[in-house]
């Protein structure tokens, strides 16, 4: 069973694949038309059901609430022949009506018409008795009207009370036959929509079958012989015997292969030879190279070029550049193009800012491309610079100086401010105002000495000096720290709290750095605790989780503070240069450079620094160390 069926669904997947894109799109739209032509025939015929049934609805509740109201008078007086000879005088006036019963308040029917016609006991059950609805009201005023499904279509059940003078005198029961112009109306449409999608789908599979053994086959062989031409295969032939259009372009394929194979003969290894090295020259420049033709052709591209455009993948070459081009890049230069291949110009350039693919800065160079007598322009050669890396360095370096400018020039200012002050009014000012003025040129004096320091020291960091590494006692390190700032840390009343586990391994790292690394992050600390508060520095070795022993193990130092903490949205720029948290509180001074510093010593350590704040509350700084292992080369970084 299964074989059979493999072989029909290989079987329609080849026939499927005979066809076009442009039969298969075709295929597609018409089956989604047929789908939505169908869908709102069967909705129409939905809703034409439904108006149906709510007429018969209607039309079934008025018929029994007239004939309830002639024939509960007669009910009430007993007068049953009266009621029976209008009942069918009633029912012999209409062919809605397919019955008609009546009961008494306990059910019990006495009269019906047609009382002796099987398909009364279709309709309903009965059995002496009426079997009413379970949700059928008793003696309520309004009548209960339901639908059930026959042989002969939908028949509407209304079920009327008799009621006389607010007494309960039983049930009237009529059956309404569907409107069967309705009925003939749904059963058309249905017909005509299904006769409609077949024949739809007839003519598809028709104009399917025509196309494929009359157009598709000799297309597919021009574009299989196509192939073959460009692939260098100049003995490619086509031979099918058609006639007309198909027929006279086969027959020039034909001839324009033949005519390529006799020049192929002559100069074709020539000319790739040529054509190799150039494109071997040109992917190997650095910079982006693409050359097009006067009509703005694409002749040749490097890879560069495609990295730098985002043409990866994409079948540029033969196509207009103008269309391949990022927006920013095709509004800057499209007028100079077409100057320059009108002669108007020779050279341009251009400096862009591209967002796509990525963010980059680029320089493009713009040449005209002359013939041997450089007489007329062949083509225009564009060269393509990514110059992201210079511009941000240039930036970088701006601001650096701009930096350093600025606060180069508040100490020095204030130096030259008070020494003038002391050289002109020297005499007329007080032995302590003398005082104050030294004092506050000997701090300013300081700062400028910090601040010369730091950067000297980022200058080192950041300019590829090679450092020594050894294993480094890091107990011996901290506590070397902590006497520096431990008379510090008295004076303003901190405790300073040191916590070295006990055996802890040497570390790779250099000595004098990691000196520097825990003078900058405790100083902060202290710089940023109040009185009375806390600053801890913390070692201790990692366990590793993997089971590797090739894995080397890792030593955490941890320096916590209860500072004033730092906001979230300075913690992703602490460690920038200038950079100070009291940029934001406006009461401590500092260089901006000690956690720029620091980050970059510990990026040395092939490391990364972090860190957990919160404001008032305190900041813990902490990175991890490699343990030391005598047995491998020692790395200089």
């Amino acid at each position: 069973m299964l074989a059979p069926l493999q072989t029909i669904r290989e079987a329609i997947a080849n026939w499927w694949s005979e066809f076009t894109l442009q039969t298969k799109l075709l295929a597609v739209a018409t089956l989604v038309v047929s789908l939505i032509m169908s869908g709102l025939t069967f909705w129409a015929v939905n809703t034409i059901q439904q108006d149906a049934r709510m007429n018969d609805t209607r039309f079934g509740s008025d018929l029994g609430l007239l004939l309830a109201a002639n024939v509960a008078p007669l009910i009430a007086d007993h007068n049953l022949t009266e009621v029976a000879q209008f009942s069918q005088r009633f029912y012999s006036s209409t062919s809605s009506v397919r019955y008609m019963l009546y009961a008494d308040e306990n059910g019990e029917i006495f009269f019906g018409i047609p009382f002796w016609e099987p398909e009364v006991e279709n309709s309903l059950t009965i059995k002496r008795r009426i079997q009413l609805p379970e949700d059928y009201p008793g003696d309520g005023e309004k009548p209960m009207v339901r639908q059930h499904m026959t042989p002969d279509g939908s028949v509407t059940d209304v079920f009327i009370p008799l009621i006389v003078d607010k007494k309960y005198l039983g049930v009237l029961a009529i059956g309404i036959n569907p409107n069967q112009t309705a009925v003939i109306s749904t059963n058309f449409t249905r017909d005509v929509t299904i006769a409609v999608f077949i024949t739809i789908w007839v003519m598809v599979i028709l104009a399917g079958v025509i196309n494929a053994l009359t157009i598709t086959k000799p297309i597919k062989e021009l574009l299989v012989g196509v192939k073959q031409i460009a692939a260098g295969n100049f003995k490619q032939r086509i031979d099918l015997p058609l006639g007309g259009e198909l027929g006279e372009l086969i027959f020039n394929f034909n001839e324009m292969a033949e005519r390529l194979e006799r020049y192929e003969e002559q100069n074709i290894e020539e000319l790739t030879a040529e054509k190799a090295k150039l494109e071997t020259l040109v992917s190997t420049i650095a910079d982006g190279a693409v050359l097009i033709d006067n009509n703005m052709q694409v002749i040749l591209v490097n890879p560069t070029a495609r990295r730098i455009f985002g043409w990866e993948g994409m079948e540029v070459v033969g196509s207009n550049v103008l269309s391949h081009l990022p927006p920013a890049v095709q509004m800057e230069i499209t007028r100079t193009l077409y100057e320059m291949a009108a002669g108007e110009c020779e050279s341009a350039e251009f400096r862009l800012f591209l967002n796509e693919p990525i963010k980059r800065t680029i320089r493009i160079l713009l040449t005209t491309v002359l013939n041997l007598q450089r007489e007329s322009i062949k083509g225009i050669a564009i060269t393509v610079q990514d110059i992201t890396r210079e511009v941000e360095l240039n930036e970088a370096k701006s601001q650096f100086i701009s930096n350093v400018s600025h606060e180069l020039r508040t100490p020095l200012f204030n130096i030259k401010t008070y020494i003038e002050t002391l050289h002109d009014y020297g005499e007329d000012l007080g032995v302590k105002e003398r005082q104050e003025f030294l004092q506050t040129v000997n701090h300013e004096t300081d700062r400028l000495t910090r601040l010369v320091n730091d950067v000297l020291d980022l200058s080192k960091l950041e300019s590829g000096r090679n450092y020594n590494f050894d294993g480094v006692d890091l107990a011996q390190a901290i506590e070397q720290t902590l006497r520096t700032y431990q008379l510090n840390a008295k004076d303003k009343g901190i405790e300073l709290v040191q916590e070295v586990a006990p055996n802890l391994p040497l570390v790779l790292g250099n000595y004098d750095l990691l000196l520097q690394v825990f003078g900058n992050l405790i100083g902060n600390a202290l710089k940023f605790t109040q009185s009375g508060g806390k600053v801890a520095i913390r070692t201790y070795q990692l366990e590793l989780k993997s089971s590797s022993h090739n894995q080397p193990g890792l030593v955490r130092i941890e320096i916590s503070d209860t500072g004033i903490g730092i906001a979230p949205e300075d913690q992703q720029a602490i460690f920038d240069r200038f950079f100070r948290v009291e940029n934001r509180v406006h009461t401590l001074e500092g260089t901006g450079l000690g956690l720029s510093i620091v980050r970059n010593i510990i990026e040395r350590h092939r490391s990364r620094v972090h860190l957990v704040s919160e404001v008032g509350v305190g900041t813990t700084f902490w990175f991890d160390l490699t343990v030391f292992d005598e047995g491998k080369t020692k790395p200089n970084n």
